[in-house]
Formats: C-alpha cells, structure tokens, sequence
C-alpha cells in the first residue's frame, strides 16, 4: 500500500471496515470484470453526460430514445471558503459542493466511472439514490486515491435524486460536502421553462462558532449532536447571493431542482416573494401539487419547484427554520429583472434591514475588508506601522456585524429610535464607559438609561452566545468611529475579560 494511503482518517475508514462496524455498501467488493450487455443495448447510441456545477443545469435531454451514457465523476479534495475569512477543506464530487449535476433520461445505461484524484487523502464511493442495486452503487465504487472505478446500471426510475459518499464514517463524507443531485427525465421529458437552477443545502459542522476565522475542520461531536454552526446552500454562506445570485427575467417560468445533502437537517424550502406554482413533492416527476408556499425536503432527498416570476425584485430563497437562514447561512437570492405590475405588487424591493449582512451596505462592506487585508499583506514588509489598517479591518468587519443584528434597532445612521432605542452617534452614555459598552453588548441590559439628555426605557438582548470575542471587538469598534465618534480600537482580549465576569 502506498505511504500516501496511511492517512489516519484513512485507517479509521479501514478499520472501521475490518470490524464489522461498517456496512456492506462502504467498502470494496471484488472486481467482477466489464459487463456482457444484451445486443439490444450495444445497439443505443453512446453520449458523453455533460456535468454542470452548481447553481447550473446541464441542458434537458432533447433525445425520445435510451442511450447509453457515459458519466465521469472525479473526486477532489479541496481547501475553499465557507464564510467570509472562513475556510474549510472540502471533500467533493467534481470540486464543488453539491457536486456536478447529472441529467439522463429514463431507460439509459449508465457507465459510471468514479476517479479518486491522486491528491485525495482518503478512499471515497458513491451512493445514487437513482441506482437500483446494493448500495445504489455503493460497493462498486470504493476507490483509493489516484484509482478509478467504474460500473454499469439502467435507468429504471424517473425522479430527482441525491447521491452521496457512504464510505465510513458516512456523516463525515457527507458533512464534508461529498453529495449532489441526478435528475433522470422522464421518457417524454419535462414540460419547457426558461431557467432551470440547482440548489442544495447542507450542513457544516465546525470545530468553531458561526463566523470563527481561519481554516476550520469537522467537528464529529457536533454532528453527533446534530448541532452545525452552518447551514447553507451551494457549499458556502452567500453562494447565492451579490453578483452570484441567480436570475430570472419578468414573465419567465423558473425551475429550481433543490436536494438536501445533510446529513442530518432537514429544508423548509421557500422563496419569499413567490408561491411555486408546481411542486413535485419528494421529486417524484408524476404529480405535482400546485400552488405550495413551503415545501419540506428531507435530508437525502429533494424535490422539483417551478414558478412564473411576475414582478421584478429581489426574491430571497431560504430554508424556513429562519434562524438557518440568517444565523447560519441557509439564503440566497433570485434578482428578476424588467417592468413593473403595480397590480400585482405596488411596493417596494426587499428592505436592506431585512436581509442583513447580505445587504448591499454588508456586501460593500466585506469588499472593503478584503481590499484593506490586500493592503495590509503588500505594507506588512516594508512598513510594520500598520496599527491604522489593522484598525480600519476592523471598522469594517465590524460594519457587518452592525448590519446583522443591530442596525435595525439603531438605524443605520446610528440615530435610534426616538423614544423607544437610543442613539449611538454622539452618544455620551456610550462613550463615557468602554468596559461598560463591551459588557452591554455581552451580557445585554434593561430598564431606563438617560442619553444625551433623554430617557430611555427599552432591552438590549444579550450577545454573549451569538458574537465571539473578536466579533464584538469588531463591531464596537465599528460604533466607536461611524457617525462622527471617535475613539481607540477595541481589542478581542479585553471582551474576554468581561465575558469571563459572572455579573
């Protein structure tokens, strides 16, 4: 065996396998040699699958025969972004999360070959849920790193379905990213639209909190206990969103093929805005229920929605256990662009407060972060007095954080409320203490304060579970230089000395 095998995980895999403890579609079976087909399928033409990555869709099947198709999958182990300044190391099919897209139609023959990359550290297989057979492919396809598998099966079912990693410990295959989604058409095809996309949500299991800095890796005592800091669509908090949100035109008909990858939560999937006006409950393609709000979606499973989109604006997609969507990343956006109906609708775009840091401000915001960060790598060498940048990162990282949760109790010019939630310009209550506004922020606070001569009477919820250390630092020092404020950064260490105070 070669040395590049003997990764640790890799003798957890194996030894999970020699005990007993995995089950049979986890590991390899022995090579049974190129199936012998009956001549009526060495007579279907043969295609090449294109392969799409999210949130893209390979074109629909044009062809009313079978066809014997051949699909190459390659798996990749790969460091990308999680959150801004967050990094994971990915295990993936196609070298994104979900994996590549693939379409056939019902009755094709699969040859599906599975390519393990030989930078992968661990053996890897696959699961489709399209697949009628032991493992759904599973057993056929336990592959080492820098080896290929391949394997053959028909097309008996149409639908929409996951595939997935089941090579032990499964959790952790798939909580590294390692699913995605194959549509099977049915013989006759699926009525035309004008957009299709595709959207997974899966759940992240970090060593640390929602939006912890630095490269993070999987937590099994998290997943165990079901508890995910994230949970997201498409691989990574605002894959949707921005410039990378997906778009639509008005008077065209939309479809979205949404899987759930988990492995453990399920999807309320919604788009708020917008009814779907066929739901293909389960994905199964036979009979779809109409006009559906919310549909839910299994972890490992999925399901087809299609809408007309009538008026422009923004449409934000989310799981509806809302505190996935703007706690953990669970959102996206669809923008649809063209006239207004002022019948249908005669208001405004989605307000900035609502989508928090996804905003414009927040995405500017995070813009300028990683345009000052640039800075900072070309100064730090021939200039260490960069105590100015350092602090001007953290205004702005700050400023997200303001926009998450703050801004829409202070308003975004720091002005409060007037009566119900005290300014933060010019605010002399909040300026007089920095021990006082840092446990504030921590511990929360109630019952009247007096603020530049007012009485104020209202809560401030406590953030202690929320921020880290370094967030509040951030968004304090933020408060403490917008508006006309001035004053000296605050450092992640001086929140921990108050975070560590019982009162």
């Amino acid at each position: 065996m070669r040395r590049s095998l003997m990764h640790p995980l890799l003798v957890l895999a194996c030894g999970a396998l020699l005990s007993g403890r995995a089950s049979a579609n986890e590991g390899p079976t022995d090579v049974q040699g190129p199936v012998v087909l009956p001549p009526e399928v060495l007579a279907m033409p043969v295609e090449q699958a294109i392969l799409t990555a999210p949130p893209h869709v390979p074109p629909p099947v044009a062809r009313r025969h079978a066809a014997r198709v051949v699909v190459h999958l390659e798996v990749r182990e790969v460091v990308a972004p999680l959150a801004d300044g967050v990094e994971y190391t990915f295990w993936t099919y196609g070298g994104t999360v979900p994996g590549s897209f693939i379409r056939i139609r019902e009755g094709d023959v699969v040859e599906f070959h599975l390519d393990n990359h030989p930078s992968s550290k661990l053996p890897h297989n696959i699961d489709l849920h399209a697949v009628t057979g032991a493992g759904g492919g599973a057993t056929s396809t336990f592959t080492a790193p820098g080896h290929s598998s391949q394997f053959t099966f028909q097309a008996l079912n149409p639908g929409l379905y996951v595939y997935h990693c089941a090579t032990a410990p499964v959790p952790m295959h798939i909580g590294n990213g390692m699913y995605g989604l194959i549509l099977v058409e049915p013989k006759d095809g699926l009525p035309p639209v004008d957009k299709e996309y595709y959207v997974m949500q899966g759940e992240f299991y970090t060593t640390g909190k929602y939006g912890e800095e630095g490269l993070q890796s999987f937590d099994m005592a998290k997943a165990i206990d079901e508890r995910p800091p994230y949970i997201v669509f498409n691989g990574a908090v605002g894959s949707l969103v921005g410039d990378k949100a997906i778009t639509a035109a008005v008077g065209e008909h939309v479809r979205i093929y949404f899987g759930v990858g988990g492995p453990n939560v399920t999807s309320s999937f919604h788009v708020i805005g917008e009814i779907f006006d066929r739901v293909y409950p389960e994905a199964g393609l036979s009979l779809p229920n109409r006009n559906v709000q919310t549909t839910l979606v299994p972890s490992g499973g999925a399901t087809v929605v299609e809408f007309k989109v009538d008026v422009p604006g923004t449409f934000i997609l989310v799981d509806h256990s809302l505190t996935r969507a703007f706690n953990k990343g669970a959102l996206g956006m669809l923008k649809v662009a063209g006239e207004p109906n002022r019948v249908i609708y005669s208001g405004k775009e989605i307000d900035a407060v609502y989508l928090g840091a996804q905003a414009d401000a927040g995405s500017a915001s995070a813009r300028r972060e990683a345009d000052l960060k640039r800075q900072i790598a070309a100064e730090i060498k021939a200039n260490p007095a960069i105590a100015g940048l350092r602090k001007e990162v953290q205004i702005e990282k700050g400023k997200q954080v303001y926009m998450g949760l703050c801004f829409a109790c202070h308003q975004p010019d720091g002005k409060g409320l007037p009566a119900a939630f005290p300014p933060l310009a010019g605010s002399d209550y909040l300026l007089a203490d920095r021990e006082r506004a840092i446990r504030t922020v921590l511990k929360g606070m109630s019952g009247p304060v007096t603020v530049n001569g007012k009485r104020y009477d209202s809560a401030m919820p406590p953030q202690e579970a929320v921020l880290t250390d370094q967030q509040v630092a951030d968004v304090l020092t933020y408060v403490y230089n917008a508006w006309g404020n001035q004053g000296d950064a605050f450092t992640a260490d001086q929140v921990k000395a108050i975070r560590s105070q019982t009162n």
